[in-house]
Protein backbone atom coordinates (compact mmCIF):
# COMPACT_ATOMS: atom_id res chain seq x y z
CA UNK A 1 0.00 0.00 0.00
CA UNK A 2 1.53 3.44 -0.88
CA UNK A 3 2.07 6.39 1.23
CA UNK A 4 -0.03 8.94 -1.13
CA UNK A 5 -3.17 8.29 -1.95
CA UNK A 6 -5.42 9.49 -4.80
CA UNK A 7 -7.38 12.62 -3.58
CA UNK A 8 -10.92 12.38 -5.43
CA UNK A 9 -11.36 8.08 -4.84
CA UNK A 10 -11.03 8.57 -1.06
CA UNK A 11 -12.49 11.62 0.18
CA UNK A 12 -14.04 10.28 2.91
CA UNK A 13 -10.10 9.39 4.36
CA UNK A 14 -8.60 13.12 3.25
CA UNK A 15 -11.26 15.04 4.84
CA UNK A 16 -9.16 14.98 8.01
CA UNK A 17 -6.23 15.58 6.26
CA UNK A 18 -4.38 18.45 4.63
CA UNK A 19 -4.40 21.96 5.52
CA UNK A 20 -2.28 23.83 7.67
CA UNK A 21 -0.97 20.79 10.17
CA UNK A 22 0.06 18.93 7.03
CA UNK A 23 1.82 21.91 5.83
CA UNK A 24 3.95 22.63 9.13
CA UNK A 25 5.90 19.99 8.39
CA UNK A 26 7.03 21.36 4.97
CA UNK A 27 7.87 24.45 6.63
CA UNK A 28 10.30 23.32 8.50
CA UNK A 29 12.02 20.85 5.70
CA UNK A 30 12.08 23.66 4.09
CA UNK A 31 13.71 25.99 6.32
CA UNK A 32 16.21 23.58 7.35
CA UNK A 33 17.06 22.92 3.83
CA UNK A 34 17.20 26.88 2.83
CA UNK A 35 19.22 27.18 5.95
CA UNK A 36 21.91 24.34 4.53
CA UNK A 37 22.02 25.92 0.87
CA UNK A 38 22.08 30.11 1.62
CA UNK A 39 24.48 29.16 4.21
CA UNK A 40 26.88 27.72 1.55
CA UNK A 41 25.42 30.18 -1.13
CA UNK A 42 27.26 33.16 0.85
CA UNK A 43 30.05 31.63 2.12
CA UNK A 44 31.33 29.21 -0.62
CA UNK A 45 33.28 31.99 -2.15
CA UNK A 46 35.58 32.16 0.62
CA UNK A 47 36.51 28.47 0.95
CA UNK A 48 36.96 28.42 -2.47
CA UNK A 49 39.38 31.63 -2.70
CA UNK A 50 41.09 31.12 0.81
CA UNK A 51 41.05 27.45 1.24
CA UNK A 52 40.71 25.98 -2.24
CA UNK A 53 43.03 29.01 -3.78
CA UNK A 54 40.76 29.86 -6.59
CA UNK A 55 40.62 33.31 -8.11
CA UNK A 56 38.09 35.66 -6.89
CA UNK A 57 36.26 35.59 -10.57
CA UNK A 58 36.49 32.07 -10.80
CA UNK A 59 35.46 31.58 -6.70
CA UNK A 60 32.47 33.84 -7.90
CA UNK A 61 31.53 32.15 -11.11
CA UNK A 62 32.11 28.38 -9.44
CA UNK A 63 29.68 29.43 -6.75
CA UNK A 64 27.22 30.81 -9.36
CA UNK A 65 27.32 27.88 -11.25
CA UNK A 66 26.56 25.29 -8.36
CA UNK A 67 23.59 27.47 -7.82
CA UNK A 68 22.94 27.44 -10.87
CA UNK A 69 22.92 24.03 -11.45
CA UNK A 70 20.98 23.65 -7.51
CA UNK A 71 18.36 24.89 -9.10
CA UNK A 72 18.03 24.06 -12.81
CA UNK A 73 18.39 20.01 -12.12
CA UNK A 74 14.79 21.26 -10.17
CA UNK A 75 13.64 19.81 -13.57
CA UNK A 76 14.95 16.76 -13.52
CA UNK A 77 13.49 16.31 -9.71
CA UNK A 78 10.15 17.33 -11.04
CA UNK A 79 10.38 15.13 -14.07
CA UNK A 80 10.57 11.97 -11.55
CA UNK A 81 7.99 13.57 -8.93
CA UNK A 82 5.43 13.68 -12.00
CA UNK A 83 6.13 10.39 -13.75
CA UNK A 84 7.34 7.98 -11.46
CA UNK A 85 7.66 9.04 -7.65
CA UNK A 86 5.30 10.89 -5.59
CA UNK A 87 6.44 14.48 -4.09
CA UNK A 88 6.78 12.85 -0.78
CA UNK A 89 9.18 10.35 -1.45
CA UNK A 90 10.99 12.30 -4.17
CA UNK A 91 12.07 14.70 -1.22
CA UNK A 92 13.20 12.08 0.99
CA UNK A 93 14.85 10.61 -1.71
CA UNK A 94 17.30 13.93 -2.98
CA UNK A 95 17.65 14.78 0.31
CA UNK A 96 19.50 11.90 1.50
CA UNK A 97 21.52 12.86 -1.91
CA UNK A 98 21.87 16.21 -0.19
CA UNK A 99 23.31 14.64 3.07
CA UNK A 100 25.64 12.71 1.69
CA UNK A 101 27.20 15.69 -0.48
CA UNK A 102 27.32 17.58 2.87
CA UNK A 103 29.07 14.66 4.46
CA UNK A 104 31.93 14.20 1.64
CA UNK A 105 32.39 18.09 1.77
CA UNK A 106 32.50 17.84 5.65
CA UNK A 107 35.53 15.02 5.18
CA UNK A 108 37.91 17.19 2.64
CA UNK A 109 37.63 20.20 5.06
CA UNK A 110 38.58 18.02 7.99
CA UNK A 111 41.89 16.11 6.51
CA UNK A 112 44.17 18.87 5.59
CA UNK A 113 45.98 16.34 2.76
CA UNK A 114 42.80 16.74 1.04
CA UNK A 115 43.30 19.81 0.32
CA UNK A 116 45.75 22.85 -1.21
CA UNK A 117 47.78 24.66 1.34
CA UNK A 118 45.42 27.48 1.99
CA UNK A 119 47.02 31.30 1.08
CA UNK A 120 44.04 32.60 2.67
CA UNK A 121 46.63 35.01 4.79
CA UNK A 122 49.31 35.55 1.87
CA UNK A 123 49.45 39.66 0.89
CA UNK A 124 47.14 39.96 -2.36
CA UNK A 125 50.68 40.80 -3.90
CA UNK A 126 51.61 37.43 -3.93
CA UNK A 127 48.33 35.57 -4.45
CA UNK A 128 49.94 34.51 -7.87
CA UNK A 129 51.96 32.43 -5.41
CA UNK A 130 49.78 30.05 -4.28
CA UNK A 131 49.39 26.57 -4.74
CA UNK A 132 46.19 25.47 -6.50
CA UNK A 133 44.14 21.99 -6.12
CA UNK A 134 44.90 19.10 -8.16
CA UNK A 135 43.04 16.73 -9.83
CA UNK A 136 41.96 14.50 -6.73
CA UNK A 137 40.99 17.23 -4.70
CA UNK A 138 39.13 19.00 -7.05
CA UNK A 139 37.18 15.75 -7.78
CA UNK A 140 36.51 15.42 -4.19
CA UNK A 141 35.42 18.86 -4.03
CA UNK A 142 33.17 19.20 -7.47
CA UNK A 143 31.92 15.75 -6.16
CA UNK A 144 30.87 17.11 -2.27
CA UNK A 145 29.00 20.40 -4.27
CA UNK A 146 27.10 18.77 -7.13
CA UNK A 147 25.54 16.11 -4.55
CA UNK A 148 24.40 18.90 -2.97
CA UNK A 149 23.30 20.84 -6.28
CA UNK A 150 21.33 17.55 -7.26
CA UNK A 151 20.25 16.34 -3.80
CA UNK A 152 18.82 19.97 -3.91
CA UNK A 153 17.15 20.16 -7.31
CA UNK A 154 14.63 17.28 -6.01
CA UNK A 155 13.77 19.00 -3.09
CA UNK A 156 13.28 22.33 -4.90
CA UNK A 157 10.32 20.67 -7.64
CA UNK A 158 9.00 18.40 -4.83
CA UNK A 159 8.57 20.42 -1.27
CA UNK A 160 6.91 23.19 -2.32
CA UNK A 161 4.03 21.56 -4.63
CA UNK A 162 3.80 19.01 -1.90
CA UNK A 163 2.88 21.51 0.76
CA UNK A 164 0.28 23.73 -1.48
CA UNK A 165 -1.30 20.08 -2.44
CA UNK A 166 -2.44 20.36 1.18
CA UNK A 167 -4.99 22.95 0.19
CA UNK A 168 -7.71 22.54 -2.15
CA UNK A 169 -7.36 25.78 -4.59
CA UNK A 170 -11.26 24.94 -5.93
CA UNK A 171 -12.41 26.06 -2.59
CA UNK A 172 -12.91 29.68 -1.58
CA UNK A 173 -11.69 29.23 2.13
CA UNK A 174 -8.87 26.69 1.07
CA UNK A 175 -7.34 29.02 -1.91
CA UNK A 176 -7.29 31.76 0.89
CA UNK A 177 -4.98 29.35 2.53
CA UNK A 178 -2.96 28.21 -0.59
CA UNK A 179 -2.44 31.96 -1.26
CA UNK A 180 -1.15 32.56 2.56
CA UNK A 181 0.56 29.08 2.02
CA UNK A 182 3.14 30.71 -0.10
CA UNK A 183 3.92 33.59 1.51
CA UNK A 184 4.74 31.17 4.87
CA UNK A 185 6.67 28.87 3.29
CA UNK A 186 8.88 32.05 2.31
CA UNK A 187 8.46 33.49 6.21
CA UNK A 188 9.93 29.93 6.87
CA UNK A 189 12.91 29.99 4.44
CA UNK A 190 13.74 33.26 5.59
CA UNK A 191 14.10 31.52 8.94
CA UNK A 192 16.36 28.96 7.91
CA UNK A 193 18.31 31.84 5.94
CA UNK A 194 18.55 33.70 8.84
CA UNK A 195 20.06 30.42 10.70
CA UNK A 196 22.31 30.01 7.49
CA UNK A 197 24.32 33.43 7.52
CA UNK A 198 24.10 33.98 10.84
CA UNK A 199 25.16 30.44 12.96
CA UNK A 200 26.17 28.46 10.33
CA UNK A 201 28.56 30.92 8.86
CA UNK A 202 30.08 31.43 12.62
CA UNK A 203 30.65 28.02 13.41
CA UNK A 204 32.54 28.02 9.30
CA UNK A 205 34.23 31.16 10.31
CA UNK A 206 35.47 30.57 14.05
CA UNK A 207 34.98 26.50 14.40
CA UNK A 208 36.42 25.23 10.87
CA UNK A 209 34.38 24.35 7.27
CA UNK A 210 34.13 20.89 8.70
CA UNK A 211 32.31 22.00 11.20
CA UNK A 212 29.56 23.85 9.21
CA UNK A 213 29.56 21.39 6.57
CA UNK A 214 29.00 18.97 9.11
CA UNK A 215 26.41 20.28 10.62
CA UNK A 216 24.60 20.58 7.30
CA UNK A 217 24.52 17.20 6.86
CA UNK A 218 22.86 16.32 9.82
CA UNK A 219 20.62 18.86 10.24
CA UNK A 220 19.39 17.73 6.22
CA UNK A 221 18.80 13.99 7.74
CA UNK A 222 16.74 15.59 10.59
CA UNK A 223 14.96 17.37 8.46
CA UNK A 224 13.82 14.06 6.35
CA UNK A 225 12.47 12.29 9.56
CA UNK A 226 10.38 15.26 10.37
CA UNK A 227 9.04 15.60 7.08
CA UNK A 228 8.18 10.99 7.47
CA UNK A 229 6.87 11.57 10.70
CA UNK A 230 4.13 13.95 8.89
CA UNK A 231 3.24 11.48 6.17
CA UNK A 232 -0.40 10.54 7.92
CA UNK A 233 -1.50 13.97 7.65
CA UNK A 234 -0.54 14.34 4.15
CA UNK A 235 -2.56 14.89 0.72
CA UNK A 236 -0.32 13.72 -2.11
CA UNK A 237 0.00 13.31 -5.93
CA UNK A 238 -0.33 9.79 -7.47
CA UNK A 239 1.92 9.61 -10.77
CA UNK A 240 0.35 9.23 -13.48
CA UNK A 241 2.36 9.97 -16.58
CA UNK A 242 5.18 12.35 -17.69
CA UNK A 243 4.06 15.89 -18.67
CA UNK A 244 7.48 15.92 -20.74
CA UNK A 245 6.10 13.95 -22.81
CA UNK A 246 2.55 14.66 -23.11
CA UNK A 247 3.96 18.24 -24.53
CA UNK A 248 5.63 17.09 -27.51
CA UNK A 249 2.88 14.66 -28.46
CA UNK A 250 0.68 18.04 -29.21
CA UNK A 251 3.37 19.39 -31.35
CA UNK A 252 4.10 15.67 -33.20
CA UNK A 253 0.24 15.94 -33.74
CA UNK A 254 -0.67 19.30 -34.68
CA UNK A 255 2.31 18.86 -37.35
CA UNK A 256 0.90 15.61 -38.50
CA UNK A 257 -2.15 17.55 -38.67
CA UNK A 258 -1.24 20.49 -40.57
CA UNK A 259 -2.91 20.18 -44.13
CA UNK A 260 -5.88 19.65 -42.28
CA UNK A 261 -8.47 22.43 -42.01
CA UNK A 262 -9.43 23.52 -38.71
CA UNK A 263 -13.42 23.02 -37.94
CA UNK A 264 -15.29 26.03 -37.86
CA UNK A 265 -17.16 24.74 -34.67
CA UNK A 266 -15.27 24.62 -31.86
CA UNK A 267 -17.26 21.63 -30.17
CA UNK A 268 -16.08 19.39 -33.20
CA UNK A 269 -12.39 19.07 -31.64
CA UNK A 270 -11.43 15.84 -29.65
CA UNK A 271 -12.45 16.75 -25.91
CA UNK A 272 -12.62 15.11 -22.65
CA UNK A 273 -16.02 13.20 -22.83
CA UNK A 274 -19.03 14.26 -20.52
CA UNK A 275 -18.82 12.11 -17.46
CA UNK A 276 -15.44 10.65 -18.17
CA UNK A 277 -12.36 11.50 -15.91
CA UNK A 278 -9.39 12.89 -17.69
CA UNK A 279 -5.98 10.96 -17.69
CA UNK A 280 -2.36 12.01 -16.53
CA UNK A 281 -3.56 14.45 -14.38
CA UNK A 282 -4.82 16.46 -16.72
CA UNK A 283 -7.80 18.93 -15.69
CA UNK A 284 -10.71 19.92 -18.54
CA UNK A 285 -9.85 23.27 -19.96
CA UNK A 286 -11.62 25.22 -22.25
CA UNK A 287 -10.12 26.29 -25.37
CA UNK A 288 -8.35 29.26 -26.07
CA UNK A 289 -7.50 31.61 -29.41
CA UNK A 290 -3.48 31.87 -29.04
CA UNK A 291 -1.48 29.18 -30.90
CA UNK A 292 -4.16 28.12 -32.83
CA UNK A 293 -1.97 25.90 -34.45
CA UNK A 294 -1.89 23.59 -31.98
CA UNK A 295 -5.23 23.04 -31.83
CA UNK A 296 -4.94 20.84 -34.80
CA UNK A 297 -3.60 17.80 -32.54
CA UNK A 298 -7.30 17.32 -31.24
CA UNK A 299 -8.90 17.74 -34.97
CA UNK A 300 -10.74 14.42 -35.39
CA UNK A 301 -10.07 12.99 -38.84
CA UNK A 302 -13.15 11.50 -41.05
CA UNK A 303 -13.78 7.80 -41.00
CA UNK A 304 -11.72 6.30 -43.73
CA UNK A 305 -8.32 8.72 -42.31
CA UNK A 306 -9.62 6.97 -38.51
CA UNK A 307 -9.05 3.91 -40.16
CA UNK A 308 -5.77 3.87 -39.89
CA UNK A 309 -3.83 2.03 -36.91
CA UNK A 310 -2.28 5.75 -35.87
CA UNK A 311 -4.92 7.81 -36.77
CA UNK A 312 -6.58 7.99 -32.63
CA UNK A 313 -3.03 7.50 -31.38
CA UNK A 314 -1.77 9.36 -28.49
CA UNK A 315 1.16 11.13 -31.16
CA UNK A 316 -2.27 11.72 -33.65
CA UNK A 317 -4.69 13.00 -31.54
CA UNK A 318 -4.78 14.96 -28.64
CA UNK A 319 -7.88 16.41 -26.66
CA UNK A 320 -8.45 20.09 -26.05
CA UNK A 321 -7.24 19.70 -22.75
CA UNK A 322 -3.89 18.41 -23.35
CA UNK A 323 -3.30 21.00 -26.22
CA UNK A 324 -4.31 24.02 -23.83
CA UNK A 325 -2.07 22.19 -20.99
CA UNK A 326 0.48 22.66 -23.49
CA UNK A 327 -0.29 25.94 -24.47
CA UNK A 328 0.31 27.12 -20.76
CA UNK A 329 3.85 26.02 -20.77
CA UNK A 330 4.69 27.45 -24.17
CA UNK A 331 2.74 30.78 -22.75
CA UNK A 332 5.38 30.76 -19.16
CA UNK A 333 7.86 30.41 -21.24
CA UNK A 334 8.36 34.69 -22.30
CA UNK A 335 7.57 35.27 -18.23
CA UNK A 336 10.54 32.98 -17.64
CA UNK A 337 12.64 34.36 -20.02
CA UNK A 338 11.96 37.72 -18.88
CA UNK A 339 12.57 37.52 -14.87
CA UNK A 340 16.24 35.67 -15.42
CA UNK A 341 18.18 38.74 -15.95
CA UNK A 342 16.55 39.86 -12.00
CA UNK A 343 18.03 36.61 -10.87
CA UNK A 344 21.20 37.60 -12.25
CA UNK A 345 21.47 41.07 -10.23
CA UNK A 346 20.49 38.75 -7.11
CA UNK A 347 23.26 36.71 -7.89
CA UNK A 348 25.90 39.71 -7.06
CA UNK A 349 24.80 39.86 -3.53
CA UNK A 350 25.74 36.02 -2.80
CA UNK A 351 29.14 36.72 -4.78
CA UNK A 352 30.64 40.16 -5.17
CA UNK A 353 28.87 42.18 -2.45
CA UNK A 354 30.57 39.03 0.08
CA UNK A 355 33.73 40.15 -0.97
CA UNK A 356 33.15 43.47 -0.36
CA UNK A 357 32.30 43.10 2.80
CA UNK A 358 35.63 41.26 3.50
CA UNK A 359 37.31 44.58 2.29
CA UNK A 360 34.79 46.40 5.09
CA UNK A 361 34.80 47.82 8.71
CA UNK A 362 32.87 44.37 10.34
CA UNK A 363 33.15 44.96 13.56
CA UNK A 364 30.21 45.98 16.51
CA UNK A 365 32.43 46.88 19.74
CA UNK A 366 34.57 43.76 20.26
CA UNK A 367 32.09 40.87 18.07
CA UNK A 368 33.64 41.29 14.24
CA UNK A 369 30.98 40.01 11.80
CA UNK A 370 31.21 37.57 9.54
CA UNK A 371 31.32 38.66 5.94
CA UNK A 372 28.99 36.33 4.88
CA UNK A 373 26.30 36.62 7.52
CA UNK A 374 25.49 40.65 5.98
CA UNK A 375 22.88 39.14 4.35
CA UNK A 376 20.75 38.49 7.43
CA UNK A 377 20.28 42.73 7.35
CA UNK A 378 17.52 41.76 4.36
CA UNK A 379 16.79 38.61 5.89
CA UNK A 380 15.54 40.40 9.16
CA UNK A 381 13.69 42.54 6.83
CA UNK A 382 11.91 40.03 5.41
CA UNK A 383 10.91 38.65 8.70
CA UNK A 384 9.31 41.56 9.52
CA UNK A 385 7.55 42.03 6.32
CA UNK A 386 6.23 39.29 4.93
CA UNK A 387 3.81 38.75 7.90
CA UNK A 388 2.57 42.52 7.73
CA UNK A 389 2.22 41.52 3.92
CA UNK A 390 -0.08 38.63 4.66
CA UNK A 391 -1.89 39.53 7.63
CA UNK A 392 -2.62 43.16 6.52
CA UNK A 393 -1.86 44.26 2.74
CA UNK A 394 -3.35 40.80 1.24
CA UNK A 395 -6.88 41.20 3.39
CA UNK A 396 -7.59 44.46 2.56
CA UNK A 397 -6.48 44.41 -0.91
CA UNK A 398 -8.56 40.94 -1.45
CA UNK A 399 -11.72 43.33 -0.56
CA UNK A 400 -11.49 45.50 -3.53
CA UNK A 401 -9.98 42.62 -6.08
CA UNK A 402 -11.82 39.46 -4.94
CA UNK A 403 -8.59 37.66 -6.13
CA UNK A 404 -7.59 35.06 -3.24
CA UNK A 405 -3.97 36.60 -3.54
CA UNK A 406 -4.94 40.20 -2.73
CA UNK A 407 -3.17 41.25 -6.11
CA UNK A 408 -2.80 39.69 -9.45
CA UNK A 409 1.00 37.15 -9.20
CA UNK A 410 2.13 38.93 -12.57
CA UNK A 411 1.72 42.59 -10.57
CA UNK A 412 3.61 41.66 -8.05
CA UNK A 413 6.18 40.06 -10.15
CA UNK A 414 6.49 43.35 -11.78
CA UNK A 415 7.00 45.34 -8.26
CA UNK A 416 9.94 42.79 -7.50
CA UNK A 417 11.54 43.80 -11.46
CA UNK A 418 11.33 47.77 -10.29
CA UNK A 419 13.12 46.99 -7.06
CA UNK A 420 15.68 44.75 -8.73
CA UNK A 421 16.88 48.08 -10.84
CA UNK A 422 16.91 50.33 -8.04
CA UNK A 423 18.85 47.65 -5.79
CA UNK A 424 21.95 47.43 -8.87
CA UNK A 425 21.70 51.33 -8.88
CA UNK A 426 22.60 51.94 -4.96
CA UNK A 427 25.18 48.91 -4.92
CA UNK A 428 27.00 50.94 -7.71
CA UNK A 429 26.90 54.21 -5.22
CA UNK A 430 27.72 52.16 -2.28
CA UNK A 431 31.07 50.70 -4.37
CA UNK A 432 31.52 54.17 -5.58
CA UNK A 433 31.76 55.17 -2.14
CA UNK A 434 34.03 52.41 -1.11
CA UNK A 435 36.82 52.76 -3.18
CA UNK A 436 37.14 56.69 -2.71
CA UNK A 437 37.30 55.22 0.71
CA UNK A 438 40.57 53.21 0.09
CA UNK A 439 42.13 55.50 -2.23
CA UNK A 440 41.85 58.27 0.46
CA UNK A 441 43.61 56.27 2.86
CA UNK A 442 45.99 54.95 0.78
CA UNK A 443 44.83 51.32 1.04
CA UNK A 444 44.28 50.16 -2.32
CA UNK A 445 46.58 47.04 -2.60
CA UNK A 446 46.27 46.78 1.81
CA UNK A 447 44.50 43.38 3.43
CA UNK A 448 43.37 45.11 6.21
CA UNK A 449 39.65 46.38 6.53
CA UNK A 450 38.60 49.98 5.38
CA UNK A 451 37.42 52.62 7.91
CA UNK A 452 34.12 52.32 6.22
CA UNK A 453 31.28 50.15 8.15
CA UNK A 454 29.60 47.18 6.36
CA UNK A 455 26.45 48.65 7.08
CA UNK A 456 26.91 50.42 4.46
CA UNK A 457 26.03 47.47 2.05
CA UNK A 458 22.62 47.26 4.07
CA UNK A 459 21.22 49.87 1.51
CA UNK A 460 21.06 47.40 -1.30
CA UNK A 461 20.09 44.37 0.40
CA UNK A 462 17.24 45.88 1.84
CA UNK A 463 16.07 46.97 -1.66
CA UNK A 464 17.21 43.75 -3.40
CA UNK A 465 14.81 42.06 0.34
CA UNK A 466 11.92 43.42 -1.03
CA UNK A 467 12.30 42.44 -4.54
CA UNK A 468 12.41 39.25 -3.68
CA UNK A 469 9.34 38.97 -1.22
CA UNK A 470 7.43 40.61 -4.34
CA UNK A 471 9.01 38.30 -7.13
CA UNK A 472 9.70 34.60 -5.10
CA UNK A 473 6.46 34.16 -3.98
CA UNK A 474 4.55 35.66 -7.04
CA UNK A 475 6.78 33.27 -9.37
CA UNK A 476 5.80 30.45 -6.57
CA UNK A 477 2.18 31.54 -6.47
CA UNK A 478 1.56 32.49 -10.44
CA UNK A 479 3.23 28.80 -11.63
CA UNK A 480 1.36 26.89 -8.98
CA UNK A 481 -2.28 28.45 -10.30
CA UNK A 482 -1.55 27.91 -13.27
CA UNK A 483 -0.19 24.48 -14.00
CA UNK A 484 -2.74 21.68 -14.36
CA UNK A 485 -2.84 18.76 -11.78
CA UNK A 486 -0.44 16.42 -14.01
CA UNK A 487 2.13 19.73 -13.76
CA UNK A 488 2.65 20.71 -10.55
CA UNK A 489 5.85 19.80 -9.92
CA UNK A 490 7.14 20.60 -13.44
CA UNK A 491 6.30 23.86 -13.32
CA UNK A 492 7.31 24.33 -9.83
CA UNK A 493 10.79 23.75 -11.68
CA UNK A 494 10.41 25.50 -14.41
CA UNK A 495 9.85 28.67 -11.77
CA UNK A 496 13.35 27.36 -9.98
CA UNK A 497 14.96 27.30 -13.89
CA UNK A 498 14.38 31.20 -13.82
CA UNK A 499 17.06 31.40 -10.43
CA UNK A 500 18.99 29.11 -12.52
CA UNK A 501 19.42 30.52 -15.42
CA UNK A 502 20.21 33.72 -13.72
CA UNK A 503 22.91 32.32 -11.47
CA UNK A 504 24.56 31.01 -15.33
CA UNK A 505 23.96 34.12 -17.06
CA UNK A 506 26.17 35.81 -13.94
CA UNK A 507 28.90 33.88 -14.20
CA UNK A 508 28.89 34.20 -18.75
CA UNK A 509 28.03 38.38 -17.78
CA UNK A 510 30.74 38.64 -15.61
CA UNK A 511 33.16 36.33 -18.25
CA UNK A 512 32.15 38.66 -20.87
CA UNK A 513 32.19 41.74 -19.04
CA UNK A 514 35.94 41.28 -18.24
CA UNK A 515 36.70 40.42 -22.23
CA UNK A 516 34.73 43.73 -23.19
CA UNK A 517 36.07 46.23 -20.89
CA UNK A 518 39.14 44.94 -20.62
CA UNK A 519 38.86 43.78 -17.12
CA UNK A 520 36.76 45.51 -15.24
CA UNK A 521 36.42 42.56 -12.81
CA UNK A 522 39.93 40.97 -13.47
CA UNK A 523 42.74 42.57 -11.06
CA UNK A 524 41.62 40.10 -8.23
CA UNK A 525 41.49 42.95 -5.87
CA UNK A 526 38.06 44.90 -5.77
CA UNK A 527 39.61 48.24 -4.40
CA UNK A 528 41.47 48.40 -8.13
CA UNK A 529 38.74 46.53 -10.62
CA UNK A 530 35.52 48.82 -11.79
CA UNK A 531 32.85 46.59 -9.66
CA UNK A 532 30.42 50.22 -9.71
CA UNK A 533 30.87 49.86 -13.40
CA UNK A 534 29.60 46.50 -13.46
CA UNK A 535 26.52 47.12 -11.59
CA UNK A 536 25.77 50.27 -13.29
CA UNK A 537 25.36 48.11 -16.18
CA UNK A 538 23.45 45.80 -14.39
CA UNK A 539 20.81 48.11 -13.28
CA UNK A 540 20.42 50.05 -17.09
CA UNK A 541 20.22 46.17 -18.49
CA UNK A 542 17.32 45.45 -15.79
CA UNK A 543 15.51 49.27 -16.70
CA UNK A 544 15.53 47.23 -20.52
CA UNK A 545 14.27 44.09 -19.05
CA UNK A 546 11.46 44.93 -17.13
CA UNK A 547 9.92 46.86 -20.58
CA UNK A 548 10.55 43.10 -21.62
CA UNK A 549 8.79 41.72 -18.96
CA UNK A 550 5.74 44.32 -19.64
CA UNK A 551 5.09 43.32 -23.09
CA UNK A 552 5.28 39.00 -21.61
CA UNK A 553 3.24 40.26 -18.39
CA UNK A 554 0.21 41.96 -21.17
CA UNK A 555 0.16 39.51 -23.31
CA UNK A 556 -0.41 36.54 -21.32
CA UNK A 557 -3.56 35.34 -20.93
CA UNK A 558 -4.64 33.38 -17.65
CA UNK A 559 -5.66 29.28 -17.94
CA UNK A 560 -9.71 28.68 -18.16
CA UNK A 561 -10.48 25.53 -16.27
CA UNK A 562 -14.48 24.06 -16.74
CA UNK A 563 -15.79 25.01 -14.16
CA UNK A 564 -19.58 24.85 -12.47
CA UNK A 565 -21.30 28.06 -11.79
CA UNK A 566 -21.11 28.11 -8.12
CA UNK A 567 -17.44 27.19 -8.67
CA UNK A 568 -17.02 30.37 -10.66
CA UNK A 569 -14.47 32.57 -9.90
CA UNK A 570 -13.86 36.11 -10.94
CA UNK A 571 -12.53 37.44 -14.07
CA UNK A 572 -10.26 39.96 -12.61
CA UNK A 573 -7.74 36.31 -12.84
CA UNK A 574 -7.84 36.92 -16.94
CA UNK A 575 -6.62 40.12 -17.05
CA UNK A 576 -2.67 40.55 -17.79
CA UNK A 577 -0.33 43.27 -15.76
CA UNK A 578 -2.13 45.97 -17.82
CA UNK A 579 -3.62 47.55 -14.99
CA UNK A 580 -0.62 48.03 -13.13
Amino acid sequence: MGICRNVKTEENKLQSKGGTRAALFVYVMAGINTMALISNGVSLVIYFNGYMNFSLTKSANTVTNFMGTAFLLSLFGAFLSDTYFSRFKTCVLFGIIKVLGFALLGVQAHFSQLRPFPCRDVPLSQNDRCESADAGQLAILYGGVYLIALGNSGVKAALPSLGADQFDEKDPKEAAKLSSYFNWLLFYNTIGAILGITVIVWISDNQGWDWSFGICSVAVGLSILLLTMGKQFYRCNVPKGSPLMRIPQVFVAAFRNRNLPLPQNKDDLHQIGSGEQPENGTEILQRTDQFKFLDRAAILRNNQEASTTSAHGPWSLCTISQVEETKIVVRMLPIILSTVFMNTCMAQFQTFTIQQSMTMNRKIQNFEIPGPSIPVIPQLFQLFLIPVYDRIFVPIARKFTGIPSGIRQLQRIGVGQVLSAVSMAVAAVVESHRKSVSIKHNMVDSASPLPMSVFWLGYQFVIAAMAQIFTIVGLMNFFYAESTSGLKSLCMAISWSSTAFGYFTSSVVVSVINKVSGGWLANNNLNRDKLDYFYWLLAGVSVLNFGFYLLCASWYKYKKPELKQEDHITDENDKGITDV
